[in-house]
C-alpha cells in the first residue's frame, strides 16, 4: 500500500501511527462506494461513539463482556471520523470550512457521548474521573484550534499522539478491564494525569506562539 499524499496535504501529521495510518486510509478511500458521501462517513463515526456509549451502559447493567462491543465502536468511530475528510479530497468535493467545523462538532459530541459512558459505568464515587476525562480532552481540542488560528497551520496531534493513538490507548484500557474488573480505573487516572501534564506544555508552547505572532504583526505595522 503506497500513501496518497495529495489526501493529507491540508494538516501535518506527527502521531507515531500516521505513516501506517495513511498508508491504511489511502487503501481504503477508492474502495468507499459512491453512494457513500462525506457526511455520511461522519455520520458513521458518530454511531460508532453511540456503540462504546452502550458497551458501557450494557456492561453496567448485565455482564462487563458488553466492553468488547467498545473496541468495535472505536474502530467504526476510527473508520467515519478518518475517511470523512479524505473521501471529500479525493473525490475533488472538500469544503474546508464546512468540513472543519462539522468535525470538530461531532468529535466534541463522540467525547461527551465516551465519558457519559464511562461515567454511567463506574461506581458513582468515581464519577468525577469521567467528567475530567471529557475536561481535558476538550482542553486539548481547545489547544488544537487555537493554534490553527494563530499559526495558519492545523495539526490535530499532540506531538507523537494524535487522536488514533487514544483509541489505541482506549481500546487496551477496556480490554484490560473485561480481565481486570476495576483496573479501568486506575488507567483513567493515569490517562487523566498524562494528558493534564501534556496540556500545561501544550498551552506554554501556545502562549509562545501567541507571543510570536503578536511580535510579527508589531514589525508590519
Amino acid at each position: 500500500m503506497k500513501t496518497n499524499t495529495k489526501l493529507f496535504a491540508d494538516r501535518k501529521r506527527t502521531n507515531i501511527l500516521s505513516v501506517p495510518e495513511q498508508k491504511f486510509i489511502s487503501y481504503l478511500v477508492p474502495k468507499i462506494p459512491q453512494w457513500i458521501t462525506s457526511d455520511g462517513l461522519t455520520a458513521i463515526g458518530l454511531f460508532g461513539s453511540l456503540v462504546i456509549f452502550a458497551s458501557f451502559v450494557l456492561a453496567n447493567y448485565f455482564t462487563i463482556h458488553f466492553l468488547w462491543m467498545a473496541l468495535i465502536g472505536f474502530f467504526i468511530q476510527w473508520f467515519g471520523d478518518s475517511l470523512d475528510g479524505r473521501i471529500a479530497y479525493y473525490r475533488n468535493k472538500s469544503r474546508k470550512w464546512y468540513g472543519f467545523a462539522l468535525d470538530i462538532v461531532m468529535d466534541w459530541i463522540s467525547t461527551v457521548f465516551i465519558g457519559l459512558g464511562f461515567h454511567l459505568y463506574v461506581e458513582s464515587e468515581y464519577e468525577i474521573m469521567g467528567f475530567l476525562l471529557v475536561a481535558l480532552y476538550g482542553w486539548a481540542m481547545i489547544i488544537s484550534q487555537l493554534r490553527y488560528k494563530i499559526t495558519d497551520k492545523y495539526t490535530i496531534d499532540a506531538g507523537l499522539l494524535g487522536p488514533t493513538e487514544v483509541r489505541v490507548v482506549l481500546c487496551l484500557v477496556i480490554a484490560l478491564e473485561v480481565f481486570v474488573p476495576g483496573s479501568i480505573l486506575y488507567c483513567v487516572f493515569l490517562i487523566c494525569t498524562a494528558l493534564f501534564f501534556i496540556n500545561l506544555v501544550d498551552t506554554k508552547k501556545l502562549m509562545a506562539l501567541g507571543d510570536e505572532r503578536d511580535a510579527q504583526e508589531k514589525k508590519v505595522m
